[in-house]
C-alpha cells in the first residue's frame, strides 16, 4: 500500500504531440519512457474531430469512419441561407387596403452554402488553422465555433488516454509545436500558441510548457544516447503538415539551441501532388467534351479544373455530389469512347465519396515506394492500378525536394555554421522515410545521418523535457 502511494506521488513527465495529421503522447518517470496507446492498441491517433447535427463529437479514426459512412452515396442538398430582411420602400407606409405595407420588406438570402442533408462535419488538420490571424471562428450548422472548440475534444481524448495509462491526473504536460505555424502574418505564431494553450486548458491540461517539435525530437535522441563529447546536431523533422529544423549544440549533459527554422511543407502536400499527377488523368483531366448547346455542337476541354480543389481536400469532397458536378460527368461518361471509363471513375468517386480512400491508397503507395524501386497505386474502389518507378516519383516531387534543400541551407546560415561543422543529423517524421529525402541528407552530410523514431520521437522528447523542466512556460515563439 505504501509503495503504491509513493508511485502515485512520484514525479512524472508528460509529453503531447498534437500533429497536423496524427497525434502521439508519452510519459517518462526518470527511467522508463512509455508511449500512450491513444488508439488502443496503436499509439498513433488521427488528429480528427467529427461533429454531428446534434453537436456530438467523435475523435480519431472513429471520427473518420463516421464521416465516410455518413457521406457515402449521399446527395448534397444545398439551399439558400436566410440572412435577414431588407426594406425596399421608405417604411412606415400603408398598403392599398389600409394595412401595413408588407410589400416594403423582403427576405434576404445568402449564397447556397447550406447543405440540408449533411449529417456532420469532419475536421482534420485543424492545427493548420491555428495561425489564421483573420478569423477565429468556423460555422457548423447553425452555430459558430471558435477554433479552440474544434481542437479541445481531441486533446480531451488524449488526456483521458494518458490518465488511463498512468492511473492519475494528467493536468500538466510539455506541449509540442512547429517552429512556424502555417498561415501568413508576423503574429501567427503567437496567436497559434495562445489558441493552443487555451485548447489544452479547456481540455484539463492547465500546467503547460512548450517546446518546438524538432528540438523535442533531439532531446529524446540525446537522452537515449548519452555521451561526454561535444557535438553539433541538426534535426530534420519532416511530418504531415510542416518541415521543421533545429540546430542544437550538445556539451556533455547540457545543450543549447543554436537555431530553428520551419516551412509549410509536409507529407500531405506530397500526397496531393501524387493525386494530381497520377489520379487526375485517370478521372478525365485533359479530355475533350462534345455536346449540343442551343442547337449547335460544342467541343471543348472538360471543365475538370472545377473539380480539382474539392477532390484533393477530402474532408469537403462530398460537396461534389451536386447536380452541377455530377450531371457533366454523367453526360461525358455516356459518350461512346475510351475516355468514358475515366468519367465513370470520376462519377463513382463523387457519388460514393471515395476521396479519403484514394488518399489512404496514396499513403500506402508512398510507403511502398520507400522500400522498393517501384510500387503499384491500387485503388480498387474506382478500378485504378498504376505502377510507378521510384525515379518517376522523385521527378514528380522535385520542386518540393528543392524546397527542402533551400531550407537546410537557411537553418545552417541562421546558426552560423557550415555543413561540415555538423557532427550528427537526426532524420525524423513520416516523410523523412522517403528515399529521396534520405539521399539529400546523405549527400550533404555523408555518414552523419541517423533515423530517429519517425513517428514517436517528438512525443518522447516532450515527456523527457517535461520531466527535466526543459520546456518554455511562455506561449510566445
Amino acid at each position: 500500500m505504501q509503495d503504491n502511494s509513493q508511485q502515485k506521488d512520484a514525479k512524472l513527465g508528460i509529453g503531447i504531440d498534437f500533429g497536423t495529421s496524427n497525434s502521439a503522447a508519452a510519459v517518462f518517470d526518470g527511467e522508463r519512457l512509455t508511449l500512450v496507446k491513444l488508439a488502443a492498441p496503436a499509439s498513433i491517433m488521427p488528429s480528427a474531430n467529427y461533429i454531428d447535427k446534434q453537436f456530438v463529437s467523435a475523435i480519431g479514426q472513429t471520427a473518420i469512419n463516421e464521416y465516410i459512412s455518413g457521406n457515402r452515396g449521399r446527395k448534397v442538398e444545398l439551399s439558400a441561407q436566410l440572412l435577414g430582411e431588407e426594406r425596399t420602400g421608405a417604411g412606415g407606409g400603408e398598403s392599398a387596403m389600409g394595412g401595413p405595407g408588407e410589400s416594403d420588406t423582403g427576405k434576404v438570402y445568402g449564397q447556397a452554402f447550406t447543405d440540408g442533408s449533411l449529417p456532420g462535419r469532419l475536421f482534420r488538420g485543424t492545427k493548420r488553422l491555428l495561425g489564421n490571424t483573420l478569423n477565429d471562428r468556423i460555422a457548423i450548422f447553425d452555430r459558430s465555433f471558435r477554433l479552440v472548440a474544434l481542437v479541445t475534444p481531441i486533446l480531451v481524448g488524449i488526456r483521458k488516454a494518458i490518465e488511463g495509462t498512468i492511473q492519475r491526473s494528467a493536468g500538466h504536460a510539455c506541449i509540442g509545436h512547429p517552429v512556424n505555424f502555417e498561415g501568413s502574418g508576423t503574429g501567427r505564431n503567437n496567436i497559434a500558441l495562445e489558441r493552443l494553450a487555451e485548447s489544452y486548458g479547456h481540455a484539463g491540461v492547465t500546467e503547460q510548457t512548450f517546446c518546438p517539435e524538432p528540438t523535442a525530437a533531439t532531446i529524446s535522441y540525446l537522452h537515449n544516447h548519452p555521451q561526454s563529447n561535444d557535438e553539433l546536431v541538426l534535426t530534420v523533422d519532416f511530418g504531415g503538415g510542416t518541415l521543421d529544423f533545429s540546430v542544437l549544440r550538445r556539451k556533455g549533459s547540457s545543450f543549447a539551441v543554436e537555431a530553428t527554422h520551419g516551412i509549410a511543407l509536409g507529407g500531405d502536400k506530397i500526397d496531393q501532388v501524387i493525386f494530381r499527377q497520377l489520379v487526375f488523368p485517370l478521372l478525365g483531366r485533359g479530355e475533350r467534351w462534345r455536346r449540343v448547346v442551343d442547337g449547335s455542337e460544342v467541343d471543348t476541354l472538360f471543365p475538370f479544373g472545377e473539380y480539382e480543389e474539392l477532390l484533393i481536400n477530402w474532408p469537403i469532397s462530398y460537396m461534389l455530389n451536386q447536380n452541377k458536378y455530377t450531371a457533366p460527368a454523367m453526360q461525358r461518361m455516356a459518350q461512346p469512347d475510351e475516355a468514358a471509363d475515366k468519367f465513370k471513375r470520376l462519377y463513382d468517386l463523387i457519388q460514393q465519396n471515395y476521396s479519403y480512400q484514394v488518399f489512404e491508397a496514396i499513403r500506402a503507395f508512398k510507403a511502398e515506394l520507400s522500400l522498393a524501386d517501384s510500387a503499384v497505386l491500387d485503388i480498387p474502389e474506382i478500378d485504378i492500378e498504376v505502377r510507378l518507378e521510384r525515379w518517376e516519383f522523385e521527378l514528380m516531387i522535385s520542386d518540393l525536394l528543392f524546397e527542402l534543400e533551400q531550407a537546410i541551407t537557411l537553418v545552417l546560415d541562421k546558426a552560423g555554421v557550415r555543413p561540415g561543422d555538423i557532427d550528427l543529423v537526426l532524420r525524423t517524421g513520416g516523410s523523412s522515410l522517403i528515399p529521396a529525402v534520405k539521399d539529400i541528407l546523405e549527400n550533404q552530410f555523408p555518414f552523419k545521418v541517423v533515423e530517429h523514431d519517425p513517428f514517436t520521437s517528438v512525443a518522447a522528447g516532450l515527456a523527457i523535457a517535461d520531466y527535466y523542466g526543459y520546456g518554455d512556460k511562455s506561449t510566445s515563439s
